[in-house]
């Protein structure tokens, strides 16, 4: 049953300097003067993917699509599904609407005006749409968008919904829209429901856990999604200096990362958000 199952398979383009676990020690008015990285680090990633012969949805950040313009042309060139991630990574919970709102129609207008193609799905940096930033699957809904890809049903110190549902679904916002969602994946255990979908824990866990724990999503007949982000295959990043497990978080295993992603390709059928939504009639054809 397993390799007949669709899952969706999706990179967040952001920078190494760009993630919430490395703000310590990096402002975003310092991010113009960091080193840029993210370009051959998709590359790199759009090379896997030509080699395995596999398409993904690359939720990509206004910031760096501003940067990037070419980069974003070519992962929409080659196939792959082109969606937001937001403007400048900020965690929405610590945002107002408002700002939220002018966020995520900049950016969804970059990539629109980038690639010439419609816009209609979302993450959110960091996961950050909660129980208490409920109130941005609305504006998201109001600005365009049909599917989204942020809710993690888990405990978590910086996200997290937990008691949400785990597989894809259609749900109603508090003004009454209704989204497609596509929750991270997670692995049930007696008591607790741990994180399986990728990046960290893909990076922390053995190979064969994060193998077995996606399998097994497939043998209840579910799909799951599979996220990493371009910095995760680059191991020669500058190391920045922040607490200990901040930099465990971040550094942990990245010598490791993109052996570990070829092999997964070998292993499980993927393709993009929207193709996956489709095929479980959660999503409009």
């Amino acid at each position: 049953m397993t390799e007949n199952i669709l899952n969706a398979l999706t990179f967040d383009v952001e920078d190494y300097f760009q993630v919430a676990a490395l703000a310590e020690a990096v402002q975003y008015d310092d991010w113009p003067s960091m080193e840029y990285r993210v370009e051959a680090n998709t590359d790199r990633i759009l090379a896997l993917l030509d080699h395995a012969k596999t398409k993904a949805t690359f939720f990509t950040l206004g910031w760096v699509a501003e940067r990037s313009p070419a980069l974003v042309k070519r992962i929409a060139e080659q196939g792959h599904e082109i969606a937001s991630h937001g403007y400048s990574h900020q965690l929405i919970y610590n945002q107002t609407p408002d700002v939220f709102r002018e966020e995520t129609r900049k950016s969804k207008k970059i990539l629109e005006d980038t690639t010439g193609q419609a816009v209609t799905g979302y993450r959110a940096a960091s996961y950050s749409i909660t129980h208490q930033s409920r109130w941005a699957l609305d504006v998201l809904c109001e600005e365009g968008f049909t599917w989204d890809s942020s809710i993690f049903p888990v405990h978590h110190d910086r996200y997290g919904m937990p008691g949400t549902p785990r597989w894809p679904h259609r749900l109603r916002t508090d003004k009454g829209h209704e989204l497609a969602e596509f929750p991270l994946s997670t692995l049930k255990l007696p008591g607790y429901t741990l994180p399986i979908a990728g990046g960290g824990y893909f990076r922390l866990f053995p190979y064969w856990f994060s193998q077995w724990g996606l399998g097994s999503i497939n043998r209840k007949g579910q799909p799951f999604v599979f996220y990493l982000h371009p910095w995760e295959v680059d191991p020669g990043q500058p190391r920045l200096d922040v607490k200990w497990f901040s930099r465990f978080r971040h550094y942990n295993n990245l010598d490791v990362c993109e052996a570990r992603l070829k092999q997964l390709l070998s292993r499980f059928k993927f393709t993009t958000m929207t193709q996956v939504l489709r095929s479980r009639g959660v999503l409009d054809a």
